[in-house]
C-alpha cells in the first residue's frame, strides 16, 4: 500500500511516498480504508523533529497523522461494535503512533465513532483531533456550564471554531480573538463578542471571565490571566508555549492547567452526535489530495488557516 513515511525530521521534503505491507488487525483492532485525513499542527511539529517527534524515533520511519475517516475492512477477533463496511472516523493512537498517512490503517476499536451519513470523509477527518481537543478541554479541564463566559483564542482556526460552536452548544457566554479578516466567520458560529487582537489588547476590553481556552500561549498566558475573575481557569493547549501556565496561574489566584489531548471513542460519539444533529459544523477552508501532502503541511505552517484542511486519498 502507499504510505507517506518521514525517515529523518526536518522540511516538508522529508515526506515522501513508499510502498510498504498493508497492515493486519490485532484482537482488539480494526483495519481501515483511509478516504481521508486531516492535517493537524502537531503533525507539522513532529515532522520537524519537535511536537511527538522524540515519542516515536525508535519506530523510524514514521508515519505521521491520527485523523481518518474510511470504511472499515477486517475486524479483529474481540471486536464487537464495528464490522466490515463500517464508516467511521477518530483520532487514532494518539499520542502514540498514528500511521494516518497511509491507504490502510490498524487502531483500536475504541478509538472510532461510526461516520454521520450527513457528512462527507474530509468532513469528518476535520472534526477528530481538533473536535476533540475543543471537547476534553471545555468539558473534563474546564467544565464549562450554561452561563459561563469564556474566551477562547485562536478562535477561527482548528480547535478555536469548534470551541466555539461547542461552547454555545453548552450555553456560555462566548468572547473570541480572532484577526480582522475572520471576524465574520467566528461571529457566524456563534461568538458573543469577537475581538481583532490586531487592533485591541483583549485584556483591556474584558475581565471577570470564568474560562479562557488559549491555542497561543507565550505572552498570551499574563495576558489571560488579566482578563479572569479571581478562581477562574486558563487553560493552556500548545505544549511549547505553557511555560510556567500552573505557577502564574496560582500566583494571580487562578486556576492554570495545561492538557493533551487522547483518543477516545465514547467522546468521538458524542462529536458524532453533535455533528449529526448539525449542533457543530466543520469549516474545511483546502481539501488536497493525497499526492499534495507536502502542499498540505506548508499551509499549515502558515499559522493562518481558517477551520480545518483535510487530504482526500
Amino acid at each position: 500500500m502507499k504510505a507517506v513515511i518521514l525517515t529523518e525530521p526536518g522540511g516538508v521534503e522529508k515526506l515522501q511516498f513508499d510502498e510498504i505491507p498493508k497492515p493486519i488487525a490485532a484482537d482488539d483492532e480494526v483495519v481501515v480504508k483511509v478516504k481521508a485525513i486531516s492535517i493537524n499542527p502537531i503533525d507539522v511539529k513532529t515532522r520537524m523533529g519537535i511536537g511527538l517527534y522524540a515519542r516515536l524515533v525508535s519506530e523510524v520511519p514514521i508515519i505521521l497523522g491520527w485523523d481518518i475517516s474510511g470504511e472499515i475492512v477486517e475486524v479483529g477477533a474481540r471486536v464487537e461494535e464495528f464490522k466490515v463496511g463500517d464508516e467511521v472516523f477518530g483520532m487514532i493512537n494518539f499520542p502514540g503512533h498514528g500511521k494516518a498517512y497511509a491507504e490502510y490503517v490498524t487502531c483500536k476499536a475504541e478509538h472510532l465513532a461510526r461516520k454521520p451519513r450527513n457528512i462527507s470523509h474530509t468532513q469528518a477527518a476535520a472534526s477528530c483531533l481538533a473536535a476533540l481537543t475543543a471537547w476534553q478541554a471545555l468539558t473534563k479541564v474546564a467544565r464549562l456550564s450554561k452561563n459561563d463566559r469564556i474566551l477562547i483564542h485562536a478562535a477561527a482556526g482548528g480547535v478555536g471554531h469548534f470551541a466555539v460552536q461547542i461552547s454555545k452548544q453548552i450555553g456560555a457566554y462566548v468572547v473570541a480573538t480572532c484577526s480582522k479578516e475572520n471576524t465574520d466567520f467566528v461571529s457566524s458560529i456563534g461568538a458573543n463578542e469577537v475581538i481583532d487582537y490586531q487592533t485591541v489588547n483583549f485584556e483591556d476590553k474584558i475581565s471577570e471571565l470564568d474560562f479562557v481556552l488559549d491555542a497561543i500561549g507565550g505572552d498570551y498566558i499574563e495576558r489571560s490571566l488579566k482578563t479572569l475573575k479571581m478562581g477562574g481557569t486558563y487553560i493552556c493547549l500548545p505544549s511549547n508555549k505553557s511555560a510556567g501556565v500552573i505557577e502564574k496561574s496560582k500566583a494571580t489566584g487562578k486556576n492554570g492547567y495545561t492538557m493533551l489531548v487522547e483518543s477516545n471513542g465514547n467522546d468521538m460519539k458524542v462529536i458524532a452526535q453533535m455533528l449529526e444533529n448539525n449542533q457543530i459544523i466543520p469549516h474545511l477552508s483546502s481539501i488536497y489530495s493525497f499526492e499534495e501532502i507536502q502542499a498540505a503541511h506548508r499551509q499549515i505552517e502558515t499559522g493562518r488557516t481558517k477551520g480545518k484542511i483535510a487530504v482526500l486519498l
